[in-house]
């Protein structure tokens, strides 16, 4: 049951625990920050313009990029000729 709670999704992304909940914290940060630059947006116009389309699309890359990375780790698991 612990395992399924808190080990299994961090894994299967390819991070321990202690990773995942940093950058699982930076992102919830980011994604604060962006939300509320966004809101000030709304009341001011002129202020934060494309602060929260920024954030969309640095938070993005960042999964997208880790994703690639997890995959080429896995085809290379997969691929990897052993030489004794």
């Amino acid at each position: 049951m612990f395992r399924r709670l808190f080990l299994d999704h961090p894994a299967s992304v390819g991070e321990s625990y202690g990773e995942h909940f940093g950058v699982a914290s930076r992102f919830g940060v980011a994604m604060i920050a962006g939300g509320l630059a966004g809101i000030v947006h709304a009341f001011l116009p002129f202020a934060f313009k494309t602060t929260g389309s920024r954030t969309v699309i640095r938070l993005n890359k960042q999964i997208v990029d880790k994703r690639a990375a997890v995959a080429a780790d896995e085809l290379q698991k997969k691929t990897v000729e052993y030489v004794i």
